[in-house]
């Protein structure tokens, strides 16, 4: 299991340290959710604040975008080089044109389905994905719950990707904690998307990533 705390739970105050501190406590990815307020009812931040969360960061990034117009915000991040870009299916009507631009970019493309969303939606596009976001809350904003039926669909992908491409990652984010982490990981997800379980853990972020693990 791979753990990627989502900096939307982070303090922007002091975001460069926070950052450093969850790549420092062995973090595997750094989870940066993408918002402008049209596809979802929030605003986060743009290439400028995530360039200098790169330059933070010793770990990848792993960038979700949570918009209207993937392609325009696909080029607008393409530049700081992440290892993922994953993009709503829900938003997207040519979305094989897009994968291939994420990876003509170099970069490991990715789905992100919402809760309402089965993965048959996704079904004749996995053997070009590198990994596959399920949503556990509806996206927008941190610190929602758990929404339980996210692991049936999670063994339903994962029949799915054995079928289709065994090479192709799981990640689940929103509302995931200890008490989760286990059915999770029995389910078949491979990337633990965390974040204010990890941020506002009262042990801190080192303990928080290791209680994951």
């Amino acid at each position: 299991m791979l753990v990627a705390p989502s900096i939307l739970s982070a303090d922007f105050g002091s975001l460069a340290d926070d950052v450093k501190a969850i790549c420092d406590a062995g973090c595997d990815l750094v989870h940066v959710d993408v918002m402008d307020g049209h596809f979802v009812p929030n605003l986060t931040i743009g290439p400028v604040v995530v360039e200098a969360v790169a330059k933070a960061a010793s770990k990848p990034l792993d960038i979700h975008l949570m918009v209207q117009n993937n392609p325009f915000f696909v080029e607008l991040f393409a530049p700081l080089q992440p290892d993922y870009i994953s993009f709503h299916i829900e938003e997207e009507k040519h979305p094989h044109r897009l994968i291939q631009t994420i990876r003509d970019h170099g970069i490991k493309p990715a789905i992100t389905l919402n809760p309402h969303t089965p993965p048959e939606a996704i079904e004749f596009l996995l053997e070009d994905l590198d990994m596959v976001l399920l949503m556990s809350v509806n996206p927008g904003f941190g610190g929602q719950r758990f929404i339980p039926s996210v692991l049936e669909k999670v063994r339903r992908l994962k029949a799915m990707i054995e079928k289709r491409n065994p090479h192709c990652l799981i990640e689940v984010d929103g509302g995931v904690n200890a008490s989760n982490i286990t059915l999770l990981a029995e389910a078949g997800v491979d990337v633990a998307v965390a974040g204010s379980y990890v941020f506002k853990h009262p042990e801190g972020v080192e303990k928080a990533i290791a209680s994951l693990r």
